[in-house]
């Protein structure tokens, strides 16, 4: 469940970085529209003027009154021909219905071109928005209302505004301006007035008229703002609004896939141990709906190994325990001490197989209820295989059990094994071996660099290949009438599949070349840490 929790909080914090990122990408972005259409918007106003004046003028006058507005505006202002512009065709097509283009410059506010109609381009290169740009701009409003009769003129300020002007142009009375009569008179006398706007971040220019009592007011001319509060407020809420969605997606996305896992534990805990999670992916909870599929799945043959063990436990006990009852009930009755002496030796063995038995099946559960201690050293497996052949031919005089000792070096020879383990897995194949071989059993076994193998076999009967897997299930038997001919429990290839899988191995079984059946056991010679 850890492993959720980091995905959520990893897949927040992505989530934040990329939205962090693309708000700062996206203010960026904004900010540098913005600025191009507040210069384009203050700069159209002006230069729209300058356009105005310039129409009726010969081209030979121009240049002289370009420099007397430039001296007027305060900047440098210069006539060249279109082709000397060095525009691209997509900065030409980026000026606006006015003719009027500006494009940012790393050292200046902006240069501004104004296409004339005679292909003449004026060019101005504005360092900043200075007061005397904003005194000349007035000025040419003033001179260009001055030339259209009173009753007009309202008229000509308003289309102005609607055409040119990014601001209010208004005229107002001088009652109704707001202003004292200090500032009228200074009006009057031809000066022009500047006010800080109510919000701080903007302007209001007045001029009057020599002919006219009514006041122009220009403005207010807002500052240019880089993070305005609705912009701000809509990146918040771009933000919020995405963190908000992934956090959503996540947890609806988890809620999901857990509710499934819920639903399965509910069916197991119910008795229905054949429920799984059908859930895909390599994510946590991928790998949690593995890892819970794969539980269930273990204590599902868990379950099924204990009642498998508890009918082959119950049938394997009731031969011996039979022998000794009727053993204790003919001792009762013998008449002489051969007779008891008998009968006890046959109860000892009998003692000696239900030990027997109970070992093997201590030994096998230990292996398939969970992972035993096991404590891997590289081992010799040779010197493993020349110790069980010499066990079970003490054991087992009538067959000759063929191993010969390799002459290669010890260290070749060397893998990674749990060494008491080992031997009771070849220990129980060679015995196997042996209880059906006619003759002659057979060990050998083989390594690479990657893995090693050890081969065991007889000459005897063999095994169909349809019980080549029936052979490694508990108290299992070829034989169906289960007779004590062979001997054995039915837990000795159990045990050493086990062996074989906690050392990340398997076990085989094959015909072998003597005429019987070959069992092979493979593992990799160096185990995962």
């Amino acid at each position: 469940m850890t492993s959720i929790f980091l995905r959520i909080y990893g897949g927040l914090l992505f989530t934040l970085i990329l939205v962090s990122v693309l708000s700062g990408l996206a203010v960026t972005i904004i900010n540098g529209e913005r600025l191009n259409d507040y210069r384009q918007e203050m700069a159209r106003g002006t230069f729209s003027l300058m356009a105005k004046n310039l129409e009726p003028l010969p081209s030979g006058e121009r240049p002289q009154t370009l420099r007397a507005v430039g001296l007027l505006l305060g900047i440098e202002i210069k006539l060249l021909p279109h082709r000397e512009t060095g525009l691209t065709q997509q900065q030409l097509l980026a000026a606006d219905h006015e003719g009027i283009l500006v494009l940012p410059d790393e050292q200046s506010w902006g240069v501004v071109y104004l296409f004339l109609d005679d292909g003449m381009v004026v060019t101005a290169e504005i360092r900043s928005l200075t007061e005397q740009l904003a005194y000349g701009t007035i000025l040419l409003l003033r001179n260009a209302m001055e030339n259209v009769p009173l009753t007009e003129r309202m008229s000509l300020l308003h289309t102005m505004e609607q055409d040119w002007f990014a601001y209010p142009l208004k005229l107002s009375e001088p009652e109704r301006s707001g202003l004292n009569q200090l500032q009228l008179s200074r009006l009057s006398s031809g000066e022009t007035l500047t006010q800080l706007g109510e919000d701080g971040r903007s302007m209001v220019f007045y001029a009057g008229f020599s002919d006219d009592d009514r006041i122009m007011q220009v403005g207010e001319v807002h500052l240019f703002e880089l993070y305005p509060f609705k912009l701000l407020f809509s990146i918040a809420l771009f933000m919020s609004t995405s963190i908000s969605l992934a956090i959503y997606i996540l947890v609806r996305g988890l809620k999901s896939r857990l509710r499934k896992l819920e639903r399965a534990a509910t069916h197991i805990s119910r008795g229905h141990l054949d429920a799984r999670v059908e859930l895909k992916g390599a994510d946590s909870v991928g790998r949690l709906a593995m890892a819970f599929n794969g539980m269930a799945s273990h204590i599902q043959r868990l379950l099924s190994i204990q009642k498998e063990m508890i009918r082959g436990v119950s049938h394997e006990l009731r031969t011996p325990v039979a022998r000794l009852r009727f053993g204790l009930e003919m001792i009762a009755d013998a008449t002489s001490s051969e007779q008891r002496s008998k009968y006890l030796d046959g109860m000892d063995g009998d003692i000696h197989e239900l030990d027997t038995l109970v070992d093997e099946i201590l030994t096998y559960a230990n292996l398939e209820q969970g992972a035993p201690v096991l404590h891997f050293r590289r081992d010799d497996i040779d010197s493993i295989l020349d110790q069980v052949a010499r066990e079970q031919r003490q054991t087992n005089p009538g067959i000759d059990i063929v191993h010969k000792r390799s002459q290669l070096p010890e260290l070749v020879r060397k893998a990674e094994v749990e060494r008491r383990y080992m031997h009771r897995a070849v220990q129980n194949l060679v015995g196997n071996a042996c209880r059906y071989a006619s003759s002659q059993v057979k060990i050998s076994y083989h390594l690479n660099a990657e893995n090693c193998r050890i081969d065991v076999e007889d000459d005897g009967p063999g095994i169909p290949e349809d019980q080549w897997e029936r052979v490694f299930t508990p108290f299992a038997r070829l034989d169906d009438s289960r007779t004590r001919a062979s001997g054995g429990y039915g837990l000795g290839l159990s045990i050493v599949r086990r062996i074989v899988y906690w050392h990340n191995g398997r076990a085989l079984v094959g015909h072998s070349k003597l005429g019987g059946a070959r069992f092979s056991i493979v593992w990799p010679r160096k185990q995962r840490r």
